[in-house]
């Protein structure tokens, strides 16, 4: 058997995220109940039971691809190829773009999905990073050192995950620029846009800065809809039928029901609906975190997050951040993620999303074990 680099985090969740009674280690808000999608039109509940449970277009249906277009400028539904989830979307899209051997260089601390997949692949990795002490700002001078003549592709989260940084103009004309200097491609994961916790105004995406990038959503951060398993590739249509091609080796479609449940919530109707109800609850949750750690002074610090449902809280405790979230789980129940999993110990990701009476009993545990670790 080959060598194989786990994807942490996920394989965490995969096994205990279901077992435990508070799991706090999900970056999405509380998932949106059926009837509360469907809430604006009852007739979409008629329609739905006289589908056909049948293949639908491999690459999307007309509406729903339409639907992610009209969030991007210039796009039309050509530029969009939905996908089983954001994970499927970057899963194959790096397969297209890079071949084993390619250098890539990959904003760090993110979602480490793609540096697992370089890891696995062969490719050359290559970082630059988001700074703690200067408030999880992009570190510029280390991006154009990491990019070089031989960089195929750079790779980063926006707004990020675990930090809630939300790219500046200027750090994200670096970045194009530096991919621009030697014709590299940019991924950009921008499932968080909509997600803002300090503006009403969704963050900016890739798409259309650069010709080359391929720009990457989902419907489980900002829409609260994690179960639909829906992403996409938004990027040139050549480009596009290049990473459609692989979809057809992993998982020919998304479900049928998923595609119209989609539709529904990318719908001009619908979709401001999602986006504040997403907001709410990261602005609400958010000051229940702050208070929370407010309490116990000098254990943590943090630099608040601009956007998404997650904290990336670091701690003053001596204990590895794995070990703590095993105790945690095991002892209390209570899941989150260790700052290991993003190679960075001595933090967690907490996520805050959620209602009142869930996150409320979930932190108290967490203090639980604090005063345990303390005596």
């Amino acid at each position: 058997m080959s060598t194989f680099q786990p994807f942490l985090q996920e394989r965490m969740a995969s096994k205990f995220e279901q077992d435990v009674e508070y799991n706090l280690s999900d970056s999405g808000v509380h998932p949106v109940r059926l009837g509360e999608l469907l809430a604006d039109d009852p007739d979409h509940v008629e329609q739905l039971l006289a589908t056909d449970l049948n293949y639908p277009y491999a690459n999307g249906t007309p509406e729903l691809r339409e639907n992610i277009a009209a969030m991007y400028n210039g796009a039309t539904a050509n530029n969009v190829l939905v996908t089983v989830g954001a994970a499927e979307a970057n899963y194959i899209s790096t397969r297209t773009l890079l071949s084993a051997g390619d250098e890539i260089v990959i904003m760090l601390p993110n979602y480490m999905q793609i540096w697992g997949i370089a890891k696995n692949y062969g490719l050359k990795v290559r970082a630059f990073h988001l700074r703690e002490d200067s408030g999880w700002a992009a570190d510029l001078d280390e991006l154009n050192e990491a990019v070089t003549a031989n960089t195929k592709l750079i790779a980063v989260c926006n707004p990020d995950n675990p930090t809630g940084h939300i790219l500046t103009e200027t750090e994200m004309d670096a970045i194009v620029a530096a991919a621009e200097r030697v014709g590299a491609w940019i991924l950009a994961d921008e499932v968080y846009r909509g997600a803002e916790r300090v503006t009403d105004k969704q963050s900016p995406s890739f798409y259309g800065r650069y010709e080359k990038v391929v720009a990457i959503g989902s419907l489980s951060k900002a829409y609260g809809l994690p179960g639909l398993r829906i992403g996409w590739v938004t990027g040139l249509p050549d480009t596009l039928d290049d990473i459609w091609a692989r979809h057809e080796y992993t998982t020919i479609s998304a479900t049928m029901l998923s595609n119209k449940l989609a539709a529904v919530a990318l719908s001009p109707q619908v979709r401001p609906r999602l986006i504040q109800r997403a907001r709410s609850y990261i602005r609400n949750g958010y000051a229940v975190l702050q208070q929370w750690m407010d309490s116990h002074e000098n254990t943590f610090s943090l630099t608040p997050p601009q956007a998404a449902a997650i904290a990336f809280v670091r701690y003053n405790l001596d204990i590895n951040s794995t070990a703590f979230v095993e105790r945690l789980r095991k002892e209390k129940s209570v899941l989150i993620v260790p700052g290991d999993h993003f190679g960075m110990d001595s933090l967690v990701r907490i996520s805050f999303g959620l209602p009142h009476d869930y996150l409320v009993p979930a932190l108290d545990r967490i203090h639980e074990l604090i005063m345990e670790l303390g005596r």
